[in-house]
């Protein structure tokens, strides 16, 4: 599995540095369920996504959407176990955060994200 990190060029900061890509089907359904927990630093970015749901899940995430040039269109904090996303029209990809992320790197909507190889965050 490869892995990269999410910098938020807006803000100077590395939003997480674990990240993988759930792009087929069966990822994507998937997401996180089956997991206990999500450690600092780790992240999903499903895509494509518009939607998500915390069914099955058994923590608390925050979630950001991204339109399709890295842009926050939309921000969910501390999305509950067995609760519905919103769907956000304009989005592209959804990443899902350990909870308090978002508030702990002052991510705002509008903010722009990049992802980047491990190498180049080292």
């Amino acid at each position: 599995m490869e892995y990269f990190s999410l910098v938020n060029l807006t803000r100077g900061c590395i939003l997480a540095n674990r990240v993988r890509k759930a792009r087929r089907f069966w990822e994507r359904a998937k997401g996180l369920m089956g997991r206990s927990s999500l450690g600092k630093g780790e992240g999903l970015l499903i895509e494509p996504c518009t939607w998500i749901h915390t069914f099955g899940m058994a923590f608390p995430i925050d979630v950001l959407y991204l339109d399709d040039e890295g842009e926050v269109a939309h921000a969910c904090y501390s999305l509950r176990p067995n609760r519905l996303g919103p769907f956000v029209r304009r989005a592209h990809s959804v990443l899902e955060l350990p909870a308090g992320t978002i508030i702990r790197s002052g991510t705002k909507i509008g903010d722009r994200l990049e992802a980047r190889s491990i190498e180049a965050t080292s």
